[in-house]
């Protein structure tokens, strides 16, 4: 679906069954004196509600789709319903407004458009962020600078330093990606899945990438870097692993080569001695092996605000010694 293509003061619904319809598609619309937000449920057809100049959209549905008749709503328009969303508050001075029960879409324009000049101005929506199963728009109501957060900013990656007892690390040469033919051995690294934790993707990428069974230790360093994919900052975490298993099996997707290789000749090539960052990050594993440094373990902690597990990365060993 061309999202680009709409005016700023567009609103798109779904509809499952029938493009004039919002009945069996769960719509949530999250107003604030702050800000409004509405979600939607992708689907092959949409109803447009949106002002002035009638602008097609274009849908990745394989069946075709016919012009829809626009709800014009202007400016000067007086509104003629009275009844509001029926809403509840949030935690940030917003109103949340659930609508789970078949409505005309002409009558939700109406109750849309008096709710949100009851709540302030109607001034439009504009695309925040888009996921697999909705698009989310907002709306920033009072007269001051907005201050909606952006959508993510960050994406999450780790590289796994993996040593038996030998003192070989685990390494692997890709066959993509800007290492591709550079002939350079790497630690396994990886991005880590929306809800995984650190300690899990590490562990999870050397068994994917080299067939290795590992157990996460620390945490032992990080770094952070700006117009990485998609134009996001990145954060890069450094993790330490101990070996469980040493057969390597590989994964031919992304992996040409897979060893273990003397630190000593890991950290030599010509590559890694280029590489400010990568001389600090051999400086920490050194560190650590002979004991002269002291990552960060995962710790299992809990929330007054949610039951959700929560991992406390924290310098273990220092922090009994302080308690003792």
């Amino acid at each position: 679906m061309i999202l680009k293509s709409l005016p700023k003061l567009s609103l798109v619904f779904s509809s499952i069954n029938n493009s004039r319809y919002l009945a069996n598609a769960t719509q949530r619309f999250i107003s604030s004196r702050r800000t409004t937000t509405i979600i939607t449920t992708p689907t092959s057809r949409v109803v447009k509600i949106r002002v002035k100049t009638p602008v097609p959209i274009r849908s990745m549905s394989t069946s075709p789709i016919l012009p829809q008749t626009a709800s014009e709503i202007t400016a000067e328009d007086q509104v003629q319903q009275v009844k509001l969303l029926t809403s509840t508050d949030d935690h940030y001075g917003g109103v949340i407004v659930e609508l789970d029960q078949p409505m005309d879409s002409t009558t939700f324009v109406s109750i849309l458009r008096a709710s949100i000049i009851h709540w302030k101005q109607l001034e439009g929506f504009w695309y925040h962020h888009a996921e697999p199963k909705y698009l989310m728009l907002v709306y920033w109501i009072p007269e001051s600078p907005n201050t909606i957060p952006p959508n993510a900013t960050h994406r999450v990656g780790i590289g796994s330093f993996v040593m038996n007892e030998k003192h070989e690390v685990l390494v692997v040469r890709e066959n993509s990606g800007l290492f591709q033919g550079t002939g350079v051995w790497k630690f396994p690294t990886g991005v880590v899945d929306q809800g995984e934790d650190i300690y899990v993707a590490a562990v999870r990428e050397v068994k994917e990438e080299t067939g290795v069974d590992s157990e996460f230790l620390e945490v032992l360093a990080f770094r952070q870097s700006h117009n990485s994919f998609f134009e996001k900052s990145d954060l890069f975490f450094l993790c330490m692993l101990r070996p469980l298993s040493s057969d390597i099996q590989m994964q031919n997707s992304e992996i040409e080569d897979a060893q273990w290789m003397p630190f000593v000749e890991y950290a030599a090539q010509p590559f890694i001695q280029k590489s400010d960052i990568l001389k600090y990050m051999n400086d920490i594993c050194l560190a650590k092996i002979d004991g002269r440094y002291s990552g960060y373990a995962p710790i299992s902690t809990s929330s007054n605000f949610s039951e959700q597990q929560y991992y406390l990365y924290v310098n273990a060993g220092d922090l009994k010694r302080s308690n003792s």
